[in-house]
């Protein structure tokens, strides 16, 4: 499936892998939505450099009034997408006991009804598309495998892999909904978290990694235009992992 004349809408698509994917889906001829909550810097700058083929839309992700008014708009405009990216996320890390309610709700919200809001609100539209659409949620490999000082970002991941499924089964056959889970992909928030700019920290990393290097955000993009393209076409409900083998699961 070209995205020549269509739609796609990618939210947090002006930062970190979101980038890569507003990026790469304007070069496939796709007309882009890249949503941002805060950061108008970096949407400035997308739209700059990509000029007239990408639009940026401030909206809160885990406020369905807000996301209800989004959808409105760019059905309105643009008609229904073809191509849904549930990217945007949020991390708020600490203990378990200590983790305030606040902190618990808004990574839930954000991270998990976020996509189920935006899916909803597209999802009566995109099912009367001549051959389909497609809804890709970004999960985290803490879906699977959880970590410490993480309970509401592992939780909320591991809840969007099940929602995919669940969407996979409702939503066909016209719409293919899968996850695409990163590994540890070169952003600006994963060189902070794991201090690769150390190199006994980078190097305990790599030790992880069969392919002994950090993935970059175009190997995410690459993997996301399979999962949108033809090639795809009989894949849904599924999880695919990009991260050089760390996790083999």
């Amino acid at each position: 499936m070209t995205g020549t004349g269509r739609t796609a809408v990618v939210t947090g698509g002006t930062k970190g892998i979101g980038v890569a994917f507003s990026r790469r889906l304007a070069r496939l001829g796709y007309r882009v939505v890249a949503v941002y909550r805060n950061d108008k810097a970096s949407a400035d700058r997308l739209v700059e450099d990509v000029p007239g083929r990408i639009e940026t839309v401030r909206a809160d992700v885990a406020d369905p009034d807000a996301v209800a008014a989004f959808a409105e708009r760019v059905l309105t405009e643009y008609g229904a997408p073809h191509v849904l990216v549930n990217n945007a996320g949020r991390n708020i890390d600490g203990p378990f006991l200590e983790m305030a309610n606040e902190d618990w709700r808004q990574v839930l919200d954000a991270n998990l009804s976020g996509p189920f809001y935006l899916t909803k609100a597209f999802a009566p539209a995109m099912l009367g598309l001549p051959g389909g659409a497609t809804v890709i949620n970004i999960g985290a490999t803490t879906a699977i495998r959880p970590r410490l000082n993480g309970v509401n970002y592992c939780a909320s991941k591991a809840g969007l892999l099940h929602l995919t499924k669940c969407l996979a089964l409702e939503l066909a056959p016209h719409i293919r909904v899968n996850c695409l889970i990163p590994g540890m992909i070169d952003t600006e928030e994963m060189r902070t978290r794991y201090r690769v700019a150390d190199p006994q920290a980078r190097a305990d990393l790599l030790a992880e990694i069969p392919q002994q290097r950090i993935g970059s955000p175009e190997e995410m993009a690459d993997a996301l235009e399979f999962l949108v393209g033809d090639g795809a076409r009989y894949v849904t409900g599924q999880k695919l992992i990009v991260d050089g083998g760390q996790f083999m699961w």
